[in-house]
């Protein structure tokens, strides 16, 4: 399926969980406290901006935040939250589409293991690419994604189960030859024999690539953190949050190492 396909009206109005899970407080808090430090006095654009779960509270912070995203239905359901005056989107692909100001914007930021959504090496390039197209010399792409968790397939066995709680359960599975994975969302209700299902399609990245990619684009890597709380990344980190700045320019006072 296209993801213009997956990120559907049902999706969009489904997305939301305030004050709970990626919603929650200390999950969301960090995020928008990182990106706030790192954007300074200047303007962020936010990739897949989604319903505007990170881009609204950093508005609500002082940053300018303009946003890109594929999904119609999605920044509908932004649009329920914040006006085209506070928060301006541009609808297409974040690795191709050009928002108005590009070249002045002091950050560019991509969470939530979206940059996985683009479904091709190629694609992923562009998508740094376009990010330093965005930003004045000096700037930085944030990047949040998972740390690709293929040691734990069992011997000949494509599928791992993430997630398993009462009214959910989550399996990946995986092409470990294209870097494919889709993940499979139940959600069903107790004394009910049938469930809900949400699927997404991933390409994922290890992290030297990732940092390739950023090369290849113009960028430095400037630091590399296990989470939002800046936790030393390790060989057991589950996810990272990746800082890349391109040359030129005067250091930012958001700088992290």
């Amino acid at each position: 399926m296209r993801q213009e396909e997956i990120w559907d009206a049902d999706a969009a109005e489904s997305y939301d969980t305030p004050g709970t899970g990626m919603f929650a407080p200390d999950v969301l808090g960090p995020t928008v406290a990182t990106l706030a430090e790192l954007a300074g006095n200047g303007k962020a654009l936010e990739f897949a901006i989604g319903t505007g779960r990170v881009a609204i509270p950093l508005v609500a912070k002082g940053v300018a935040v303009t946003g890109i995203e594929l999904s119609r239905p999605m920044v509908e359901q932004l649009r329920t939250k914040a006006e085209e005056e506070a928060i301006p989107v541009v609808l297409g692909d974040m690795a191709t589409t050009t928002a108005p100001g590009a070249g002045s914007f002091q950050l560019v930021y991509l969470v939530f293991n979206a940059i996985s959504v683009l479904q091709t090496q190629p694609e992923q390039v562009e998508c740094f690419r376009n990010a330093a197209r965005h930003l004045a010399p000096g700037g930085r792409f944030v990047i949040e994604l998972w740390v690709p968790d293929v040691h734990k397939l069992p011997p000949d066995k494509k599928a791992v189960v993430c997630q398993s709680e009462p009214g959910h359960i989550s399996l990946d599975t995986y092409d470990v030859l294209t870097q494919h994975v889709v993940s499979h969302h139940f959600d069903f209700e107790e004394g009910k024999r049938t469930a809900r299902l949400f699927q997404s399609p991933h390409r994922y990245i290890w992290p030297s690539e990732l940092d390739l990619m950023a090369q290849l684009a113009g960028f430095e890597l400037e630091s590399r953190h296990a989470d939002w709380q800046g936790g030393p990344f390790t060989a057991d980190s589950e996810s990272h949050v990746s800082v890349y700045r391109l040359p030129g320019g005067e250091a930012a006072s958001g700088a992290t190492s």
